[in-house]
């Protein structure tokens, strides 16, 4: 949930990329780039390579949400969010 709403708060002057999704979400590369490449083979993401200058580094691969994964990935937060709310909780990330 927490790569869902970190895709879903990207924008196209702050676009997400690998590493930054990681620092975001809270969780390791080990754990965001499986759920990333689930995500894309369920054509919720796409992602595309960085273009223009990028001394001293390899380019990025940035990643956002296609038209259905978006709306998918914004259910899934609502259900959660309902599910909290129904059983008392509040706040956390899952």
């Amino acid at each position: 949930m927490a790569v869902l709403e970190t895709l879903l708060s990207a924008t196209d002057d702050a676009p997400a990329w690998g590493l930054s999704i990681c620092r975001d979400a809270d969780l390791g590369p080990g754990t965001v780039y499986p759920i990333l490449d689930r995500l894309s083979e369920r054509g919720w993401v796409t992602s595309y390579e960085e273009s223009g200058p990028h001394p001293g580094r390899p380019a990025r691969r940035f990643y956002e949400l296609t038209g259905t994964g978006r709306e998918q990935a914004t259910q899934a937060l609502e259900a959660r969010k309902a599910r909290r709310f129904g059983l008392g909780l509040a706040g956390g990330a899952a």
